[in-house]
């Protein structure tokens, strides 16, 4: 069984909170970020199936924080969340509304998509334990 791997990004509130306990649930092993700081130093430092920006987090912040992603060389999957239907960070992959059920299904839709490309290969997490 291979573990997916999220680094959540957010500010300290109850919905990202609530984001990442979701994410918890469903299995997943979510490494939290409270700041744009502390998100790189995380990204530096591991290996992940997702990044997930809150969008507790300021659209300069999201935007940042995706161009060093993509300046690094990473393939990983940058996905926003948002409260409303219309919104869209053009910078991210995805843009997915934050409500739990919505979340889910979004996130399975988009690691499921990377799983078919051709770079992705074995899951990061997998590899990560094989050496461990």
């Amino acid at each position: 069984m291979s573990i997916t791997v999220v680094l959540a990004i957010g500010l300290d509130s109850p919905l990202f909170d609530a984001q990442r306990r979701v994410l918890q649930s469903a299995g997943y092993l979510v490494t939290s970020a409270w700041s744009v700081k502390t998100a790189i130093d995380d990204f530096t430092a591991g290996d992940f199936d997702l990044i997930l920006l809150s969008h507790s987090l300021p659209i300069e912040g999201r935007e940042r924080l995706t161009s060093l992603i993509r300046a690094s060389g990473s393939r990983v999957p940058v996905v926003c969340t948002t409260n409303s239907s219309g919104d869209c960070d053009t910078f991210a992959d995805a843009t997915i509304g934050n409500e739990p059920h919505e979340l889910m299904r979004e996130i399975e839709k988009i690691l499921a998509k990377q799983a078919r490309k051709p770079w992705a290969g074995s899951n990061v997490a997998s590899r990560r334990l094989a050496r461990a």
